[in-house]
């Protein structure tokens, strides 16, 4: 299996960060919606989007998804280009009790890239265990106030050499991540329907009291993508 951390620091504007750069992703419906009410997602964007986001996991040492997320999807998440990457961003899973099961295609390709899955210090020591004994390098950090510290989270990657990290989902690690102004980057991807409020969103609730409260971004880029829509946008200070 891997143990190799690709090494440095992120720095922004010149300063040296005490965290990685984030990059939330998201792929969504024109209503902001990643999957339809029974948890449908296969797939909302089309191929041009989907291999875009391919080359977003190259760009970055680390992809991160929450526990749900890996549960729902087993994703692999590794990056298929061509040519293939020189190397295969850490692929993180934030899971507060290491409740996630030692099997699917995250641990089949254990022998591709390294999985990191970071949880609450005080968390389920046994789970813990067996998630290293299935090959999973692991992580306990502070509890916050919903699953882990965001913070505590990212300076764990960080000291792990991870200093460009890919959030791709879901809801409540988006939200959790953007609630705590992280988020340095979006990269969002829309496709042109229309799922309702039924369908799973995309940021689950950030619980703003006002608009002056909520979390801005500015526009620095928008292409199309064949019917898609692919936006970039940057944190506002």
């Amino acid at each position: 299996m891997l143990r190799r951390w690709p090494a440095g620091a992120p720095a922004v504007h010149g300063a040296l960060m005490s965290r990685p750069t984030v990059t939330l992703k998201l792929a969504t419906s024109l209503d902001g919606r990643i999957a339809t009410g029974t948890g449908e997602s296969r797939w909302i964007t089309g191929e041009a989007a989907r291999a875009e986001v391919q080359k977003l996991r190259t760009a970055h040492d680390g992809v991160l998804i929450g526990v749900g997320t890996a549960r729902a999807d087993d994703p692999e998440l590794l990056a298929r280009t061509s040519p293939p990457p020189r190397r295969q961003p850490v692929r993180v899973v934030m899971d507060t009790e290491f409740s996630l099961a030692p099997r699917g295609r995250l641990f089949d390709a254990l022998d591709r890239a390294t999985l990191l899955v970071i949880g609450a210090a005080d968390g389920d020591a046994a789970r813990r265990k067996v998630l290293e004994a299935a090959g999973a390098l692991t992580a306990g950090v502070a509890r916050g106030p919903v699953g882990v510290d965001v913070d505590a989270a990212l300076a764990a990657m960080l000291e792990r050499g991870i200093a460009r990290v890919l959030c791709e989902g879901g809801g409540q690690l988006a939200a959790s991540l953007i609630a705590a102004e992280v988020v340095d980057r979006l990269e969002w991807f829309r496709a042109p329907m229309v799922l309702g409020g039924d369908g799973r969103p995309g940021v689950a609730a950030l619980a703003l009291s006002s608009l002056a409260a909520a979390p801005r971004f500015k526009r620095v880029a928008l292409r199309e993508l064949g019917p898609d829509i692919w936006e970039s946008y940057e944190r506002v200070s």
